[in-house]
């Protein structure tokens, strides 16, 4: 449970700072992890990104204001963290369909009433298409060579994973040959922090080299640390491959007793694995400490 009481550490911080700069960096640095790691395991429990809460929190503080104090539109506004009373007056309106005013006017009614949803789609990809037990293993010392970009995941409102990742190993593939001493028959995507106070991410489409060799033009080398993986396999679509992402982080790591070394996360494709395939194997694995606790 170590994760949900980081989680709700970070939710305090936020909410003893709604008037005021949030940085989410310093949220998750509350929370004792990093921000990556802190807003992955965010949206997989909450299905809403880190900015979204903290935007929709603010909202719910200005609603209350509203409709019980008489503070004015503009001291509301700058309490939200807007610079001026119209730049709310319009977020205000894009989300509510009317203007901070015409809400004063209603009284008290809440605009937060939401209709529970089961989402029918994640629980039948629990049921057939991911292992709900890891495998645990120690993997050793690896250098791959491939293709980098950064990108914004689906843990970000900026989320353009899937403008760049595909590309990517578009260009990669064809390039396979280029590369010297490439072990053959498994290729990684490499999944990391693009910086220490950054949203994107950092992706590499690679393979495993033993041996020296020129580095191809574009590419990139790097080397992944020894460490103990929880592997998990999915099945079926690529695409669906965030559902499988988000039950290790918003439900196994939670309650299995692991917790994430801040390494990289390996995305692992071999002679099993096809894009578009419902019967597409591929494997997703986290780093995590060699005992729980």
């Amino acid at each position: 449970m170590l994760h949900l009481q980081q989680l709700q550490e970070g939710i305090d911080y936020i909410e003893a700072r709604l008037e005021s700069d949030i940085d989410l960096a310093d949220v998750a640095r509350a929370a004792g992890l990093s921000q990556w790691h802190f807003q992955r395991i965010f949206k997989a429990l909450t299905n809403e990104t880190l900015k979204t809460y903290i935007r929709s929190r603010r909202f719910a503080n200005a609603l209350e204001q509203l409709a019980s104090t008489r503070l004015s539109v503009l001291d509301i506004a700058l309490a939200a963290g807007y610079e001026t009373q119209e730049s709310f007056t319009r977020a205000f309106k894009d989300c509510f369909r009317l203007t901070p005013s015409q809400y004063r006017r209603m009284g008290n009614r809440s605009l937060f009433v939401r209709k529970v949803r089961l989402d029918e789609s994640y629980l039948e990809h629990l049921r057939h298409n991911v292992s709900l037990a890891p495998t645990i293993e120690v993997r050793p010392t690896m250098r791959v060579v491939g293709l980098p970009t950064d990108y914004y995941g689906i843990d970000s409102e900026k989320n353009n994973l899937g403008q760049k990742l595909p590309p990517l190993w578009g260009q990669f593939l064809p390039r396979l040959n280029e590369i010297t001493n490439a072990v053959p028959g498994v290729c990684y995507g490499v999944v990391l922090p693009a910086g220490p106070r950054t949203e994107q991410l950092r992706y590499l489409a690679c393979t495993e080299v033993q041996g020296a060799g020129d580095l191809p033009a574009g590419m990139a080398t790097m080397e992944i640390p020894a460490s103990t993986y929880a592997r998990f396999t999915h099945r079926g679509e690529a695409r669906n491959v965030d559902a499988t992402v988000n039950y290790i982080y918003g439900s196994w790591m939670v309650s299995g007793g692991r917790s994430h070394t801040l390494g990289p996360d390996l995305e692992i494709y071999d002679s099993r694995y096809h894009p578009t395939s419902a019967q597409s194997v591929m494997h997703y694995a986290v780093p995590v400490h060699a005992s729980a606790g």
